[in-house]
């Protein structure tokens, strides 16, 4: 009775091993053995109570060749033991995927390169099979250089390296670049170990660029710049190089640490300028081809290598603000004169406009000091009026050399751009460049005519014709030599009442005195007053004696009687 109904303990003993039993090996992978072979299914006994199919695609080549029999053990991944057909559910394929991510651990722990095989193209990239584990290729982890099409890299078993795992997630991330440019890096360090500065080395243009070329030297690139392709100015690579051309160069410098090279292809061609000094002395003159044209100036040609600069300064001795492409052109030949050789600089000044003659030494030569000129007023200026002469220069008349009598300020009004006039030459600076001119001179100077004959002496008596009326006094020329001057508002008589200017005319003639000349600054005074004063105290010195019994009154009146005489 005892056996045939086991107790409580017994019975819960057995249904927990039922349970363990049951539930072991789930998640995991374990050896089975192929039981049957079914159509596309192999039959497998995993030492579970019930067997599990698995589909012969997942045994790859092996099922496809007939070569997976019965009896054979393999390795298959346990999902789950039982199913709705009560069979175990197994997989070879998650089998595989589980071995492989082991297996990939390691290595990616150990930073061992795997290998793998691309398969197919998903956004961004493409898919890698790594032998059973599915890995994802970022396109920028192709190649070194971006490449268009993958199709040749596809299906073909490659070396990848691991940039990143994430189990939980089953995210693998691969590259194939880093593996090239280790290997590139292990090339190029060999290469260069073999390469000295100073060595003569042939290579193959691979890239021109506007600063350089590229040029391969057997697995590992160099730069050759433009300015070390030829000792003459190169504007751009492609004047003398072209892509695949062979060319001899040779190794400037060499950097260990970057592995870059840089080329020259001049250094190999003895240096034009070693004695230049002999070759273009200062003040020679020679003919060149201009060869580029800047803001500042024009390079010339003078042979292969050799440029100079004219700078703008030296091209015209009348061309001060003028662009350099006005005056010159590329290509053009032209004459220049050696103004400054500096070898340590390679740097060689030249001149265009000495080659002609300097305008201001032939103005001068031409035109002394005191010759007459005429020419067109180009500009009007506060300070004078700039003429337009022979040879393209121009001259300045001064405000103080347009009139004798009247202000410069007066008289630049009457003149406007473009009027012919005359003048007199009164300096010719060649150094400063410099011409000044009179207008003036040309005519009378009435004040020194004046001076000369005495007219203008202290205390002569001088006629005035009134010009103007103003309120501080009158406008007066003096009649005999037509100067102007001022006479003020207290000069106009010697009684206070009468110093009113509205009691005078436009064109009224009056008689004043002289009473200051100043020749250094020309200027005249005259005084109504001054003349009633003396003239009175010339009338008291004539009939001033008291004896006659006459008043002050019949003095005067007798002294105005005879001036009117």
């Amino acid at each position: 009775m005892s056996q045939a109904n086991p107790s409580r303990d017994d019975f819960a003993s057995l249904l927990e091993e039922s349970f363990s039993d049951g539930h072991s090996g789930e998640g995991q992978v374990v050896k089975g053995i192929v039981t049957a072979i079914e159509k596309d299914m192999a039959i497998i006994d995993v030492g579970l109570k019930v067997e599990g199919r698995v589909p012969l695609k997942e045994f790859g080549a092996k099922a496809k060749d007939g070569q997976l029999k019965v009896g054979d053990t393999v390795e298959v991944y346990v999902e789950r033991i039982e199913n709705a057909l009560g069979e175990a559910m197994l997989s070879r394929d998650k089998a595989r995927r589980e071995e492989s991510w082991v297996k990939l651990e390691e290595k990616f722990t150990k930073g061992e390169r795997v290998e793998g095989v691309i398969f197919n193209q998903v956004k961004g990239g493409f898919t890698v099979d790594l032998d059973g584990a599915v890995a994802f290729l970022p396109r920028s982890q192709v190649d070194i250089r971006p490449i268009r099409d993958v199709t040749p890299l596809m299906h073909n078993p490659q070396p990848f390296e691991i940039l990143k795992m994430d189990r939980r997630r089953g995210n693998i991330v691969v590259s194939r670049r880093t593996v090239l440019e280790e290997s590139r890096a292990e090339q190029r360090s060999e290469i260069v170990q073999n390469l000295e500065e100073g060595q003569v080395v042939e290579g193959v243009v691979k890239n021109i660029t506007d600063y350089g070329a590229f040029v391969d030297l057997g697995g590992i690139d160099g730069l050759l710049h433009v300015t070390d392709m030829a000792w003459r100015r190169v504007n751009h690579p492609t004047e003398i190089l072209n892509i695949g051309q062979s060319v001899k160069v040779q190794i400037i410098r060499i950097n260990q640490e970057t592995h870059r090279i840089s080329l020259g292809m001049k250094q190999l061609e003895s240096d034009p300028w070693s004695d230049i000094g002999t070759k273009f002395p200062i003040g020679k003159k020679i003919t060149g081809t201009v060869t580029n044209i800047t803001d500042y100036g024009a390079f010339v040609e003078l042979e292969p290598g050799i440029e100079g600069l004219i700078h703008v300064s030296e091209m015209s001795w009348t061309k001060k603000n003028v662009h350099p492409g006005k005056i010159l052109s590329t290509t053009q030949q032209v004459d220049v004169v050696v103004l400054e050789v500096d070898p340590a600089k390679r740097r060689i000044s030249l001149g265009l406009k000495q080659t002609l003659e300097n305008p201001w030494e032939a103005f001068a030569r031409n035109h002394p000091a005191g010759s007459e000129v005429e020419g067109e007023v180009k500009n009007k200026t506060e300070f004078g009026l700039f003429i337009g002469l022979d040879g393209d220069v121009d001259g300045m008349v001064h405000l103080s050399d347009l009139d004798w009598n009247r202000p410069g300020e007066q008289v630049i009004e009457e003149y406007n751009r473009g009027d012919m006039v005359k003048a007199q030459v009164l300096d010719v600076d060649i150094d400063k460049e410099r011409i000044s001119l009179g207008i003036k001179q040309l005519g009378r100077d009435t004040v020194v005519e004046a001076a000369t004959s005495g007219e203008l002496r202290k205390n002569a008596v001088v006629t005035c014709e009134v010009t103007g009326i103003k309120d501080g006094g009158l406008e007066v020329r003096l009649v005999e030599s037509g100067i102007e001057t001022f006479i003020k508002r207290s000069d106009l008589s010697r009684d206070r009442d009468e110093q009113r200017p509205e009691r005078f005319v436009v064109g009224q003639k009056v008689d004043a005195r002289i009473i200051a000349f100043d020749k250094k600054t020309r200027k005249l005074q005259v005084s109504i007053k001054a003349l009633e004063i003396a003239e009175e105290k010339e009338a008291v010195a004539q009939y001033g004696s008291t004896d006659s019994g006459a008043s002050l009154g019949d003095i005067l009146g007798a002294a105005l009687k005879n001036r009117g005489n």
